[in-house]
């Protein structure tokens, strides 16, 4: 009787033990917009630029219309409002950026965009979003890249007097500049 016992209760945690472990190991699928990370430099530890991103996809979709609508506010890309750390002092549009994080707003339009570092961080789109927080502003030309991107993409490039981030979806391609 007492063994019997002994089993049962061994065998009904065993079983509770592997529900559970079968539960932990429950992922979440790949996100539609996954989040990612462009940085200046790149590679190595002296980074000056970081900047997180969720990546939308074009999905037969069209920039300017269904996606990042022209003449509105936009999150710089999916999900959380896109967010740029700054490791070292630098300047944008003639205005001083101070180590910090800060998000990254844009307003696309067809010829031009407005870009926007903002004070407000921490929020989902552009709620929380206020004029008064924005620590500077500029407005690039937009050109046309020969090739279609299918995600949002965000990368830098290394230039005299500092880096160009650039913005590129679809045929879109922005062209953004930071100096030491």
């Amino acid at each position: 009787m007492k063994t019997s016992r002994l089993l049962t209760t061994i065998a009904f945690a065993f079983m509770m033990l592997v529900s559970f472990n079968i539960e932990a190991q429950k992922f979440s699928g790949l996100d539609k917009s996954p989040l990612d990370l462009a940085s200046f430099p790149s590679r190595g530890s002296d980074k000056a630029i970081k900047v997180f991103y969720s990546r939308p996809q074009l999905k037969g979709r069209t920039v300017g219309k269904e996606l990042a609508p022209y003449g509105k506010l936009w999150r710089t890309g999916a999900n959380d409002a896109t967010q740029i750390q700054f490791l070292s002092d630098m300047k944008f549009g003639g205005k001083t950026i101070k180590t910090g994080a800060y998000s990254l707003f844009t307003i696309p339009g067809e010829k031009e965009w407005t870009i926007i570092i903002s004070s407000d961080v921490d929020n989902w789109a552009t709620r929380g979003y206020k004029e008064s927080n924005e620590v500077a502003r500029v407005t690039v030309p937009v050109t046309e890249g020969s090739d279609s991107l299918e995600a949002f993409s965000i990368t830098f490039e290394a230039t005299d007097a500092g880096a160009t981030m650039h913005l590129g979806w679809d045929k879109v391609r922005v062209a953004v500049p930071f100096t030491k």
